[in-house]
């Protein structure tokens, strides 16, 4: 028997690691402790702990540092459960997306076991931990945040557009656990608190569906752009902006925040408002919605030192 022929070697192109002669070592994949972190979504984390940590400061009379950092800690502990909950559910369309392949259960680096257990470990400690050391009110707000993120948001990203609007309402509970944290109660500053990070959660999230468009579509999540085109889209990212901005100063107004704040909340809220006006010019195109989303990632932790600082510096403890 004749050996079978072979293709030239050549043909092969190098091995992987090597381009044009170099040996280029191969990045590490992640480990468990990574892809753990990576499973509770550490960005989106961070940032509500940021408005719980305001609204906590702007609330209490008495600082107390124990029940602040159960706060935290719990807070943290739900968010990081119900990110982990959100990625095992949609672990098939995140293969689809530029942006979330590489997460672990999409790339195929974690079980579905390991997953449920961090999800469900962190998920019982919040509530262990709010009830312990801060009162049952908060850790019903944390509850209901997670309950509503998992499974009344998560689904729902791949049957409407409203999924947006749905979205915002666990996603701005952090204010409220909070204040209710510090006082107990939920009270106007915390309701106005809940406002703020709802509408400025819309144009933040209609930013990322533009520029981000296409990836959307292929994992089969509805978005605005996509359903009634960008025009609209940048048009609510406006309208929403505009809304938000007079929402925030809402503070002042029933005598929560000062002059301090007041004057942070204006001159952000001017130039959010200036760059969501700048979405509804003909020649705007994803540079813009670019700039847009990073604009909001300032916008949100600005507002909130300027209330910490307001709070800190001209009314005190």
């Amino acid at each position: 028997m004749s050996a079978p022929a072979l293709a030239p070697l050549a043909a092969a192109g190098p091995p992987a690691g090597v381009v044009d002669g170099d040996v280029r070592p191969q990045a590490p994949e992640p480990g468990l402790l990574r892809d753990l972190m990576t499973l509770g979504k550490p960005g989106i984390t961070i940032m509500c702990l940021i408005m719980a940590a305001g609204a906590y400061a702007l609330g209490v009379e008495v600082f107390a540092p124990g029940v602040f950092l159960a706060m935290l800690a719990g807070t943290g502990l739900s968010v990081m459960s119900a990110n982990a909950f959100n990625m095992i559910i949609e672990r098939d369309g995140d293969r689809y997306m530029a942006r979330t392949r590489s997460r672990p259960l999409a790339a195929g680096r974690m079980g579905l076991p390991v997953a449920f257990a961090f999800a469900g470990t962190t998920g019982i400690a919040s509530v262990v931990v709010l009830l312990l050391w801060t009162n049952p009110l908060t850790a019903g707000l944390a509850m209901a945040a997670h309950v509503l993120y998992v499974g009344v948001y998560t689904p729902a990203k791949r049957r409407t557009t409203q999924a947006l609007a749905i979205g915002a309402v666990p996603g701005a509970m952090p204010p409220l656990v909070g204040w209710a944290a510090a006082t107990g109660s939920i009270g106007a500053p915390g309701l106005v608190l809940f406002l703020v990070l709802a509408l400025w959660q819309l144009p933040h999230f209609l930013a990322i569906s533009i520029y981000r468009r296409a990836d959307y579509e292929q994992a089969g999540i509805l978005v605005v752009p996509a359903v009634r085109g960008e025009a609209a889209a940048r048009m609510q990212a406006f309208v929403y902006s505009f809304l938000m901005v007079p929402a925030s100063l809402l503070l002042v107004l029933i005598g929560t925040a000062g002059f301090l704040y007041f004057v942070v909340a204006s001159v952000l809220g001017a130039w959010f408002l200036f760059l969501s006006l700048q979405g509804l010019e003909p020649d705007s195109d994803d540079s813009w919605a670019r700039k847009f989303f990073l604009a909001s990632l300032v916008y949100l932790p600005a507002l909130t030192l300027g209330l910490v600082l307001d709070r800190l510096f001209f009314q005190g403890y």
